[in-house]
């Protein structure tokens, strides 16, 4: 049985609102907010649940995934995977996402370089001789930066009405916080890490000398990992299976950046371009209604362009103009405009992206549009 379903039974009496392993994970999604980790490792990841919520996350760019089930994994890694949204509108940042099939008791250089591991709900579905292994390989072998466990308070158990031994059958032993504190500060004291306690699930009014429903500890190592000791004892070859792998699209990557450099420069082009000839026609009526104003159809006067349009084109001297059916949009005007600024960075790389797929000018200064079609259609 899932283990956050056998989880709900035991504690629907209680009524945690949000339930428990929501708020487990919304733990982490605040500690995430709060650091800001790049690379971020879920050691027992079960159905992927965190880790589909932790890709949301902008500041991280790796998501790895590792339990000894790999069925359970596959069931819902496809929640992984990119939508057909993140290829229409890549984010401004690369993330990768991989899981692998394999156990914590085990060291593997995949799983090395992570700012942060998160081990929700393992530790007690691990057998004794994983146990001793499990702080040498997270805090020794892996040392993230930072390490958050979370795991049942057997002091809490009482208040679950109908368990028995333990909170689910694969469990092979629960701590009260006593316990499990011994064993944090013992593992922090050992690898210089330091160590601070909460939980979530709080007890019910009046109960609160049994703690949190799950206690769980934050470790945050005291010293950087020397580049010396980060190599160490890195193992040749590998042990863990990678059983899913999805590369998300990235404006850090040329080709999805240069189509969406492409497409941000031709809408606001064409925006240029229809507030120009929308001013023309304004203006061509005008003349005609009155002979003696003799403005020419290809000076615009600024109040026909919107207000930032008009105040860009004014304080870059850069107007676009009209020569027979074609638009001239100057490249500088276009620069100018936030969205195409902010994605290119320079004027040189704009040029540079838009060659060959954007009509230029001889010059290559300004775009061109031909608006012969547009006068046929009116």
């Amino acid at each position: 049985m899932d283990k956050n379903c056998q989880e709900q039974q035991l504690t629907g009496i209680i009524k945690f609102t949000p339930p428990l392993y929501e708020q487990r994970y919304q733990f982490v999604k605040d500690l995430v907010g709060k650091y800001r980790p790049k690379k971020v490792a879920d050691l027992g990841c079960a159905d992927c649940t965190l880790l589909w919520m932790l890709k949301f996350c902008s500041c991280i760019e790796v998501l790895a995934g590792l339990d000894i089930c790999e069925s359970v994994m596959k069931e819902k890694m496809h929640r992984l995977s990119p939508l057909p949204g993140d290829y229409l509108q890549p984010a401004e940042r690369s993330l990768t996402v991989t899981l692998h099939h394999g156990s914590v008791a085990h060291k593997d250089p995949c799983m090395l370089g992570f700012d942060l591991v998160t081990c929700i709900e393992l530790i007690e579905h691990l057998e004794q001789s994983e146990l001793k292994k499990f702080p040498e390989v997270v805090f020794g072998f892996m040392a993230p930066s930072i390490v958050v466990i979370s795991t049942p308070n057997s002091d809490f158990n009482p208040l679950l009405p109908g368990m028995t031994l333990f909170r689910h059958p694969d469990h092979k032993f629960e701590w009260n916080r006593a316990q499990f504190q011994s064993w944090a500060l013992e593992t922090a004291r050992r690898y210089d890490y330091s160590v601070e306690f909460t939980g979530v699930g709080h007890p019910p009014t009046g109960m609160e000398n049994v703690g949190f429903c799950t206690q769980i500890g934050v470790f945050v190592r005291k010293y950087p990992q020397t580049s010396e000791s980060a190599q160490s004892e890195k193992p040749t070859e590998a042990v863990y299976k990678t059983v899913f792998k999805a590369v998300y699209p990235s404006l850090k990557d040329e080709k999805y950046l240069q189509n969406a450099v492409v497409s941000e420069v031709i809408f606001t082009a064409q925006i240029i371009k229809q507030s120009l000839l929308d001013c023309l026609m304004s203006e061509h009526e005008e003349y005609n209604d009155d002979p003696t104003d003799r403005k020419s159809k290809f000076q615009p006067s600024m109040n026909c362009f919107s207000e930032d349009l008009g105040k860009l084109v004014v304080e870059k001297s850069m107007e676009p103009f009209v020569n027979g059916n074609v638009v001239y949009i100057p490249l500088t005007t276009i620069f100018s405009f936030p969205k195409v600024n902010r994605l290119c960075g320079t004027f040189e790389k704009l040029r540079k992206l838009i060659a060959g797929k954007v009509t230029l000018s001889s010059d290559g200064s300004a775009v061109m549009f031909n608006t012969e079609h547009e006068n046929e259609e009116n």
